[in-house]
């Protein structure tokens, strides 16, 4: 079990950047995603400033995000990677059984990944996600690259969002319709 101090700032640019782009979408009544806060216990508080200095995760979280787009159950996780290969043991077993329970239900679950040194953003299905997962699993690579990824689930910015992620959510939609 890892400690909230160790973790510093890891992710925090894409979740600031996700939260503005949350933010604008419900302005625009465009959807209600909210960031699921991870629940911890506090090990030690300095007296002074009363900050946590040291704590553990209470329990597996979810997913970072959740919420509705235009009547749409949606859930996604967010990710960094500054390597053009990502390590599946960046996604958690809990949180891919999670996703794929929701999606059972009629919802959408899906990864935005960035990789930071190409300053590029992807949606990641979860059909797709599930798919490395599996390979892993039937002892497979235990990563995916940048190589792998569809391009075309590339995010862009539009104006104040900065991470567009509606449109390929919307093309995810459509091509479960055509199934």
């Amino acid at each position: 079990m890892g400690t909230w101090n160790t973790r510093g700032l890891r992710g925090s640019t894409l979740e600031d950047l996700i939260n503005h782009t949350n933010d604008s979408y419900r302005e625009k009544r465009l959807a209600l995603i909210q960031k699921i806060p991870t629940p911890i216990t506090p090990v030690s508080i300095d007296k002074e400033s009363r900050h946590i200095t040291m704590a553990y995760f209470d329990q597996k979280s979810t997913v970072d995000y959740i919420g509705a787009v235009q009547g749409v159950p949606v859930c996604f996780d967010a990710k960094e990677c500054a390597a053009p290969t990502f390590p599946l043991q960046n996604v958690h077993a809990h949180q891919v059984a999670f996703m794929k329970e929701f999606e059972e239900q009629g919802g959408v679950a899906f990864i935005i990944l960035y990789f930071t040194a190409k300053d590029e953003m992807y949606y990641v299905p979860f059909e797709e996600l599930n798919r490395f997962w599996i390979r892993m699993q039937e002892g497979g690579r235990k990563s995916f690259t940048y190589d792998e990824l569809d391009k075309s689930w590339k995010i862009r910015s539009y104006r104040d969002i900065y991470v567009h992620y509606l449109e390929p959510l919307q093309r995810d939609l459509e091509m479960r319709d055509e199934e």
